[in-house]
């Protein structure tokens, strides 16, 4: 039971440095737009299996597609995003300038990673109490002893706080570097 707490609570922090990978830094950033979805050949599939994405310096994106038919395709879809980024469109590649940021854009994006690192608090408290259900039930049904239900509620606690301490440093980490020019 505790070994499945572990792996969500894994899974929710590796989404949360997955999303913070994905905020727009003033660099660029291949995460930026490797998810982004096209359709190709009837189905919708990620920017990432449709072409190679490169960077050519801090502040350029490169987008070669495998097909070249799709460089208005990736283009529309990087516009659709409203990520803030101009893709341009070349004969055989697209191009992105990825815009420095200023002062007003770091203070907002600082709003957005807390408001990520909250989420991913959100998501452990969840996590909990969904495992205190189990807890309770099997408790209830006699499976465990009220001892072991207590001795697995102390371990599922220490868990989540090592969990929250971790999405704390993540956070701070990230709003440091959005702030730093």
């Amino acid at each position: 039971m505790l070994q499945q707490a572990k792996q969500s609570i894994d899974k929710a922090l590796h989404h949360l440095e997955n999303e913070f990978g994905k905020l727009q830094m003033g660099r660029a950033n291949p995460a930026l737009i490797e998810d982004i979805m096209i359709e190709q050949y009837g189905s919708m599939q990620p920017i990432k299996n449709s072409a190679s994405i490169g960077i050519l310096d801090p502040q350029t994106l490169s987008i070669s597609p495998w097909d070249k038919e799709l460089i208005g395709v990736i283009t529309k879809a990087i516009t659709a995003a409203n990520i803030g980024l101009n893709p341009q469109a070349g004969a055989e590649s697209i191009l992105i300038k990825v815009p420095q940021m200023t002062e007003e854009t770091r203070k907002d994006m600082v709003k957005v990673v807390k408001k990520y690192g909250e989420d991913a608090k959100v998501s452990i408290r969840n996590i909990r109490w969904d495992l205190h259900k189990q807890i309770w039930k099997q408790k209830t049904e006699k499976e465990i002893s009220e001892d072991e239900a207590k001795d697995l509620e102390v371990d599922l606690q220490k868990i989540v706080d090592e969990a929250n301490k971790k999405i704390e440093e993540a956070t701070k980490h990230k709003e440091a570097d959005v702030m730093k020019v």
